[in-house]
């Protein structure tokens, strides 16, 4: 089986982990981030596993939390984003792609679905 790839980035591993921990906090903390689309494919996966973890408000999934955001971000997954996405399986987030032709990057939309 051919699973699915990770994306490097041309950069280290400590580099693209603190990128997708920047990613998720902003995109929890301001609902919609604007970023180029390979970097949105990248974040999304790991911010809906964070989601899913934010479901059940219990203390070791706070500290599970705590050690890939902020505290910041981690406080809002928890009383926002988890009753908010209880009964939902998944599917929390949403790629839209810019269409901007003088951008070097295509640009994308990560936005919380409502």
């Amino acid at each position: 089986m051919r699973h699915r790839k990770k994306k490097k980035f041309g950069k280290g591993m400590d580099h693209r982990r603190k990128l997708l921990r920047t990613l998720a906090s902003s995109a929890i903390l301001y609902e919609r981030i604007e970023t180029s689309y390979s970097n949105a494919r990248a974040a999304k996966p790991y911010i809906e596993k964070l989601i899913t973890r934010a479901k059940e408000n219990t203390l070791h999934n706070r500290r599970m939390l705590l050690s890939k955001l902020t505290r910041n971000a981690t406080a809002k997954a928890l009383e926002v984003y988890g009753p908010k996405f209880a009964e939902r399986n998944g599917g929390y987030l949403r790629i839209t792609k810019l269409n901007n032709p003088k951008a070097g990057a295509s640009k994308a939309v990560l936005e919380f679905v409502e």
